[in-house]
């Protein structure tokens, strides 16, 4: 597989566009969130983003509203601007044997945080990792799009997170968000088990040997 460097944003344009096609869940209580983790932590392997309240006013700084974290199926949404960061998510957060996949988890973690302190392990992420296979695109959208050749919507990013109900737009962009990371990591660790994959790069170096070795 020969794996692009990087990629135009009106390359995009022309893309297919790819939701979440798994079931969407919205935790809302501590109590749905204790059910919602006994159910997550039979997986060994997550998908994980959050989403802030944009602030339009200078000095407006806002709460993290939502933590996302999607299996290939189910996405549940945990609304911390009613529950907060309870126990058992953090537990989650926290346990060292499920794999937590995410893109900028650095700015994740620092808002995530803020709510309640913890200590995050066994967490991925995605701009460093795909350095490895030649990637030098830093964009969720822009990552996927090299590897699918899909278009991930970034329309509800400025959205209000704090709404008193959530948009079946808003539910989508975020479930698709978490479950894209762990798509993307799952197809870059079977690709690096089958050794079989090239960057852009790497290609063009060798055609220009097998170019001077003609001459």
């Amino acid at each position: 597989m020969i794996i692009r460097k990087s990629i135009e944003k009106e390359e995009i344009k022309e893309m297919p566009k790819v939701t979440f096609p798994g079931q969407i869940h919205i935790v809302n209580t501590p109590w749905e969130a204790e059910k919602a983790i006994a159910f997550l932590r039979n997986y060994s392997l997550l998908g994980i983003d959050s989403e802030t309240r944009p602030s339009f006013n200078k000095g407006q700084i806002h709460k993290v509203a939502l933590l996302q974290v999607a299996s290939e199926k189910d996405c549940f949404l945990f609304r911390l601007n009613l529950l907060g960061l309870t126990v058992p998510i953090i537990t989650l957060l926290e346990t060292p044997h499920i794999i937590k996949v995410g893109l900028s988890l650095k700015d994740d973690f620092m808002m995530l945080h803020k709510r309640a302190p913890f200590e995050q392990h066994n967490c991925i992420e995605l701009q460093d990792y795909v350095r490895e296979f030649g990637i030098t695109d830093k964009s969720l959208q822009k990552i996927y799009a090299i590897l699918f050749e899909e278009k991930i919507s970034k329309s509800q990013r400025l959205s209000n997170w704090e709404a008193e109900e959530l948009s079946i737009p808003q539910q989508l962009y975020a479930a698709t968000d978490a479950w894209a990371c762990l798509k993307i990591y799952q197809l870059l660790e079977d690709i690096k088990s089958s050794g079989d994959f090239q960057s852009i790069n790497e290609k063009k170096k060798e055609e220009e040997s097998e170019d001077d070795n003609n001459i």
